[in-house]
């Protein structure tokens, strides 16, 4: 949007408010969202030149507003039954209601499928535009416009309006933003495809967009969960690729590079979550990761306590990737031929079947347990599954490190 880095970030945060105050005042978040947008994009242009204005929040909404005008007079103009004139609203204050909750619940409306509710939370409450969105998600830049541009025809048509949702419907779809939020970061951590291992851009956002949820409902025990769960991931970041940008297994990670101030932050959120409100997944999978964190060395690792925080978990949130870590756990709390009897228990299960981190823990275990030449193979079969080259290249290493014929004599 902007290389001034200082006025990206203040149009990110303003970016929700400005569209919940034209939203309130128009009732229209269709046209609202695509005015807000183009007043972000004016102000990128306009404000590193000229300076920011005193008052930067009225000014977007100002510029929204006359935008939303002409967009509203052209489609009645189209219609032939314009009935009324718009008056230039005057440079509002800044927004003493932060509506940054109701945009978030509006983008992540139950009518919109998860492609299209993290492409619209990008746009209208991260504040970026469509092209970066689309570099982001390593996706064409017309797929995503067509995914925002259908969300808001979803969201019109299902009749909603802006506001929060009545009382009872809060925790479901609190949940669903959750989800979304949760889905932004793990893509952007642990990208599914291409040649790089993270997409900070996303990660990051999906912190600071989670971090306000946060201020918002304090009280929130999953809210705090996942912000945890995201800090204590990303806190080992720095370590995951090593100087020639392969990727570094967590055994084998320098800890000392590990953002501490993040691993503090991330376990003082999540044992006080856990404390005061009602354990949930996001919750437990923060503490599985605090207990990564807290380990000195790889060897220190709680592996007992993680298998019982899987259990926990598996009883909460049951799924492929809890069943896979689970078996992980219980292989390094118990040995490799433990984990092998539980892994070859799951093998027909489809969501496994087929997954290249099912072959990439047969692999290792395989390795763990002796077995060196089918566990080459299985790195190999891993390897040709997934669609990241950094992994491929590290699951393609360790493959060939077990090949015999790598030391022979050149």
């Amino acid at each position: 949007m902007t290389d001034d880095p200082e006025v990206a970030a203040l149009l990110r945060t303003l970016a929700p408010q400005v569209l919940g105050v034209v939203a309130r005042r128009h009732g229209d978040f269709d046209r609202c969202e695509d005015a807000v947008q183009e007043a972000l994009l004016a102000a990128a242009a306009a404000w590193p030149v000229d300076g920011r204005p005193d008052n930067p929040a009225g000014w977007l909404v100002t510029v929204a507003s006359r935008r939303w005008t002409d967009l509203w007079r052209q489609d009645n103009a189209r219609r032939r039954r314009e009935r009324l004139a718009v008056a230039e609203p005057e440079p509002p204050p800044t927004p003493e209601v932060d509506d940054t909750l109701a945009v978030l619940l509006m983008c992540c409306h139950p009518s919109l499928t998860p492609a299209s509710q993290v492409a619209l939370t990008l746009r209208a409450v991260g504040g970026l535009t469509t092209a970066e969105i689309a570099r982001a998600l390593l996706v064409p830049e017309t797929t995503v416009g067509q995914r925002i541009s259908r969300a808001k025809q979803r969201i019109r048509a299902s009749g909603a309006t802006f506001g929060l949702p009545q009382p009872e419907q809060l925790p479901a779809r609190i949940a669903a933003v959750l989800a979304v939020l949760y889905s932004i970061f793990t893509e952007g951590s642990t990208a599914s495809s291409g040649a790089t291992l993270h997409r900070t851009e996303l990660s990051g956002e999906a912190i600071r967009l989670t971090r306000e949820l946060h201020r918002q409902r304090p009280a929130d025990g999953e809210v705090a969960g996942l912000l945890a769960l995201m800090l204590l991931t990303d806190a080992r970041r720095p370590a995951r690729t090593g100087p020639d940008g392969a990727l570094v297994s967590l055994a084998e990670q320098d800890r000392a590079r590990w953002d501490r101030a993040a691993i503090r932050e991330g376990t003082a959120l999540v044992r006080q979550a856990l404390r005061d409100t009602a354990v949930g997944p996001y919750q437990v999978q923060a503490a599985i990761a605090a207990l990564h964190d807290e380990a000195g060395r790889a060897e220190d690792t709680d592996w007992p306590q993680i298998l019982a925080l899987y259990d926990l978990l598996d009883a909460l949130t049951p799924g492929p990737m809890v069943t896979l870590n689970r078996i992980v756990a219980l292989a390094m709390a118990y040995g490799p031929d433990v984990g092998l009897r539980a892994l070859a228990g799951v093998q027909d299960d489809p969501a496994l079947a087929q997954h290249h981190r099912t072959a990439a823990v047969h692999a290792h275990l395989l390795e763990q347990a002796g077995n060196p030449m089918a566990a080459r193979e299985h790195y190999r079969l891993a390897a040709r599954r997934t669609l990241n080259l950094l992994e491929r290249r590290y699951l393609e290493s360790r493959a060939q490190r077990l090949d015999p014929a790598s030391d022979s004599p050149g």
